[in-house]
């Protein structure tokens, strides 16, 4: 049997650049397109990665898009660093089967399919076509006292990512956008963001669902005393045991999981960007799949963002989570390519260059 580690090593050897001469082929291609060069501005970027991520040019019209939201609690709440119960995290879980959330709501929007996966809510969930039940552990510890989880669960949550991202490409899910639900994630996501790209925490700690000033200031301790325990050349696995969320650990895993079949992924907000510094550390080329579907205003996303070498579709100062960003963003993804397969060139139109 194949053990979450192995799973973890075969996924990241299968992980490859992008084609180069596809994107060559699309960037030259955009020139010939009956507009100024350079005028579609990022849809062209989009257009030219997704020809390298396809190997082709141009590159076949994301489909079937799926929003995977990853659903975890955080042992970190009891330190007070939100108001809100760990109870949310199991309501808004039934939210989203219901079809009530706000991700719901955009995805139907954008046409795309909502899928909630329990990766480590504290919480029984019942198990239908909507909610997965992948439960590691029901939430981490307290990650202001110690290790939020060991380093098996780790590779376990990481693992159980990688095989949501198989199943959904198996079921002709040819785009995946992330989403994740819950209380206390942001906290998790200032500790990943500051180890991974050396930043103090400070610059990092967001006010997450609307925190005050006072605990604000609480919650940036917790996240500089948790970053300083990290071991000096801890590993990704190592890292996310020790300050990272399930749901981080999941995402990471769907990320490196879509790269590994090429399926481009849209990513959502600062939960999504930490998770991602995790997949990139582990494969670097794993982003190279993905697209920054917003700029969450948490001070950490943009860090991110910038360490990522990713540019945010929209701006909209969202910050709600759940994948709203990433599931708005999904049309222009989708016109990007349309673009670049459907629109004339100057030769095909008779237009003088």
């Amino acid at each position: 049997m194949t053990t979450p580690e192995q799973l973890l090593d075969q996924t990241v050897s299968a992980v490859r650049p992008l084609d180069d001469k596809a994107m060559d082929a699309a960037r030259s291609r955009q020139g010939s397109l009956t507009k100024p060069p350079g005028s579609l501005g990022v849809l062209e970027e989009v257009s030219v990665r997704l020809a390298g991520i396809a190997g082709a040019c141009p590159p076949p019209r994301p489909q079937r898009a799926v929003v995977a939201v990853f659903a975890a609690d955080h042992g970190v709440v009891a330190s007070g660093v939100t108001p809100w119960p760990q109870e949310v995290t199991t309501a808004m879980v039934e939210n989203f089967r219901a079809g009530g959330a706000a991700v719901n709501v955009l995805a139907r929007e954008a046409g795309a399919d909502v899928v909630v996966v329990d990766i480590g809510v504290a919480s029984d969930v019942k198990e239908d076509e909507v909610v997965w039940a992948r439960k590691v552990r029901p939430g981490t510890a307290d990650l202001s006292a110690g290790p939020a989880m060991t380093r098996a669960e780790a590779a376990a949550a990481v693992g159980t990512g990688i095989r949501v991202a198989d199943d959904l490409v198996r079921r002709g899910y040819d785009v995946l956008a992330t989403g994740d639900m819950g209380i206390g994630n942001t906290t998790a996501s200032a500790c990943l963001i500051a180890h991974l790209t050396g930043r103090p925490a400070a610059g990092i700690t967001g006010r997450g669902t609307g925190i005050d000033d006072v605990m604000l200031a609480h919650k940036t301790a917790v996240v500089a005393a948790a970053v300083a325990r990290v071991p000096a050349g801890a590993d990704p696995l190592d890292v996310l045991a020790e300050v990272g969320g399930l749901e981080h650990a999941g995402l990471a895993g769907l990320v490196l999981g879509a790269a590994a079949h090429r399926v481009p992924v849209v990513l959502d907000g600062v939960i999504a960007g930490a998770a991602a510094l995790v997949a990139q550390a582990l494969a670097p080329a794993a982003v190279d799949h993905c697209f920054a579907g917003h700029r969450s205003v948490e001070p950490g996303h943009a860090t991110a963002l910038a360490t990522l070498g990713l540019r945010p579709l929209v701006d909209l100062d969202l910050r709600l989570g759940e994948g709203s960003g990433a599931v708005l963003a999904l049309p222009l993804v989708r016109s990007a390519s349309a673009v670049l397969r459907d629109m004339a060139t100057f030769d095909s139109a008779g237009i003088p260059t």
